[in-house]
């Protein structure tokens, strides 16, 4: 199975954008997921991560939004919710006291 990840340029703009969009997205998930809260900061990187997670999975089931900002944002959204419930699955679930 050979899996095609979308070629990245650091050096654009799209790719600024990108990051930034990861970046809301996963405060936006932390938000959403509720329960144990993270810094915002890792929270952030996640979500950055999350996007690069959503675009993947997006890819591999055929699934396109469309152009533009709004659904790079579902898609980073929905890929890093899936990554911080994973994160806070595998640190101990969602609810342990503090």
């Amino acid at each position: 199975m050979t899996i095609d990840v979308p070629p990245i340029n650091l050096g654009s703009t799209d790719t600024l954008i990108f990051i930034i969009v990861g970046m809301v997205a996963g405060a936006l998930a932390s938000a959403a997921i509720g329960g144990r809260r993270h810094n915002i900061l890792l929270d952030m990187v996640v979500g950055i991560i999350g996007a690069f997670v959503g675009r993947w999975l997006f890819g591999v089931f055929g699934v396109s939004l469309g152009t533009g900002l709004v659904p790079e944002i579902i898609v980073a959204f929905i890929g890093a919710f899936i990554l911080l419930l994973v994160l806070r699955a595998l640190s101990g679930g969602l609810h342990r006291p503090a």
